[in-house]
């Protein structure tokens, strides 16, 4: 499932946010020579990164080949005690599921290509999780609905997808990334994950789920960046 495409031509970080961080990202691209530094920086990266509402950090490079980006100032942590995934919205029987109701649901893993609008990429990357068309089966959903939006526990990023997008079999509701669970930092504990599209599709700390009628733009999709933001040579059928 890897692909190898090439970021869209147009569909990236403004060039002057990557010129402002030019001179800081070839410094800091040699702290992945030795592994200590390495894992200080991704600290510093994920640390920075809650408090930058900017966007600049995501630019830093990342020796584990990720940035780390949030849209807000500071995002919440949840875990198992807190978590929540409300799915309403056109279904006939909303529901709640904890993180312990997700992990015992049939788990699917998935490897393919992460890209970034940014122009960065992380190949042969695997998430595990549950397939977004058994929650949305679990639920019933309902003769009108014909798109699926997403909410986030940040309070600020939104996503959408149309119906049958949701329902291919590469999209996740994630609860492991690299065949690890996912931190914070990756939009843990729980993230959407759609393979074929570019990664802000792939929403973070993801909390709510609800059928709608119609695409609801989402954060990145009122800024400009494409409702359909499929990789180049994405298998767009059915998966």
């Amino acid at each position: 499932m890897a692909r190898k495409s090439k970021p869209e031509a147009g569909g990236g970080a403004p060039m002057g946010r990557r010129a402002m961080l030019g001179m800081l990202g070839a410094g800091a691209a040699s702290l992945a020579l030795a592994s200590p530094l390495q894992r200080g920086w991704e600290k510093f990266l994920a640390t920075a990164s809650q408090a930058d509402s900017t966007g600049l950090t995501g630019l830093l490079p990342d020796p584990g080949g990720f940035r780390y980006y949030s849209v807000v100032g500071s995002v919440p942590r949840k875990n198992e005690t807190d978590y929540a995934l409300t799915v309403g919205g056109l279904v006939e029987k909303p529901k709640t599921y904890t993180l312990a109701d997700l992990r015992a649901m049939p788990q699917t893993r998935v490897v393919a290509d992460v890209l970034c609008t940014d122009g960065w990429r992380v190949d042969d990357t695997p998430f595990g999780g549950v397939k977004l068309a058994d929650i949305l089966d679990a639920s019933g959903v309902r003769s009108s609905g014909a798109a699926v939006h997403f909410t986030c526990f940040d309070g600020a990023y939104t996503e959408s997808l149309t119906l049958e997008q949701a329902r291919r079999s590469d999209v996740l509701v994630a609860l492991n990334m690299q065949d690890k669970p996912l931190t914070h930092e990756h939009g843990g504990p729980v993230r959407l994950y759609v393979a074929p599209m570019y990664f802000y599709k792939s929403a973070k700390w993801l909390s709510g789920i609800s059928v709608t009628d119609e695409v609801v733009p989402g954060f990145w999709e009122e800024r400009g960046y494409a409702i359909d933001g499929w990789l180049d040579g994405a298998d767009r059928s059915a998966a």
